[in-house]
């Protein structure tokens, strides 16, 4: 258990860092490279009344020329790629979130470490394509490549579970890593469980609810539109409908008698 435990521990931080390159690689296409952390956050009023200067701006320029697209948030230059470059990462982006999804596990796909780092260096070349000069050594992108990402402080950082204080739940019980699988899950090799990964201390992670949230929402339109069918039905409610022609259920019969439409009264 000990070496599976740190090994699905890998595997889960692996994950976490290529969505958050995602994410980032996400704005980069939109805003641009990241600013100084003195620059962020600043309007270009402060920025000129503190004589600051972006040194990175002319050195990090995106393949094919920029796009200038304001920072509302003042996190990025707001040079932005050229719509070619921008569709290199919409595409790597994509094909990185889909190599490592969980719904590989429907596909029978086995998410293995390999995988994880391959989907890195997908994204790291969609970078130097589009950025042949890299990217600012204070860009969030760079510092994950070269594994210097501070997460302190961050939710992103809450995430992460490190490997020697990574521990594996399975029906309720802790999969002590002194222990084997087999201990738990017995011999047969084709077994498939489904366990989950929590920091030691934290005690049992929360159940899994019965239903999914796609399976809850198809519920709760099933049951609206029952609602409304039954409130259609209450306003029609009446008995109306019993002069109808249709509603005579002697028509028929003075039909073929050849008496349909006699009307009965004094000239």
């Amino acid at each position: 258990m000990e070496d599976l435990t740190q090994q699905v521990a890998r595997i889960y931080n692996s994950r976490l860092k290529v969505q958050r390159i995602c994410s980032e690689m996400e704005e980069l296409a939109e805003h641009g490279v990241f600013l100084p952390p003195n620059m962020q956050g600043l309007t270009d009023e402060q920025i000129e009344d503190l004589k600051l200067k972006d040194e990175w701006a002319d050195k990090c320029v995106p393949s094919g020329g920029s796009v200038f697209k304001k920072d509302e948030i003042g996190r990025r230059n707001g040079h932005a790629p050229n719509e070619k470059m921008k569709e290199v990462f919409k595409k790597t982006v994509e094909e990185a979130k889909a190599q490592i999804s969980k719904k590989q596990v429907q596909a029978n796909v086995c998410v293995n470490m390999e995988m994880v780092k391959d989907a890195l260096d997908q994204l790291r070349g969609a970078v130097m394509i589009v950025y042949p000069m890299g990217l600012p050594p204070h860009d969030p992108i760079r510092m994950e490549f070269e594994d210097k990402e501070d997460l302190s402080g961050t939710h992103a950082g809450l995430e992460v579970i490190e490997e020697s204080e990574a521990q594996l739940w399975w029906a309720a019980k802790e999969l002590k890593r002194t222990n084997k699988l087999s201990d738990f899950v017995g011999k047969n090799e084709k077994t498939k469980i489904v366990v989950k990964i929590q920091k030691k201390g934290q005690g049992a992670p929360s159940r899994e609810p019965v239903i999914s949230n796609e399976e809850q929402k198809q519920m709760m339109l099933y049951y609206y539109r029952k609602q409304e069918e039954l409130k259609k039905l209450e306003e029609n409610d009446d008995d109306s409908y019993l002069n109808s022609e249709w509603a005579d259920s002697h028509a028929l019969k003075r039909q073929f008698h050849g008496v349909k439409d006699i009307k009965w009264g004094p000239r």
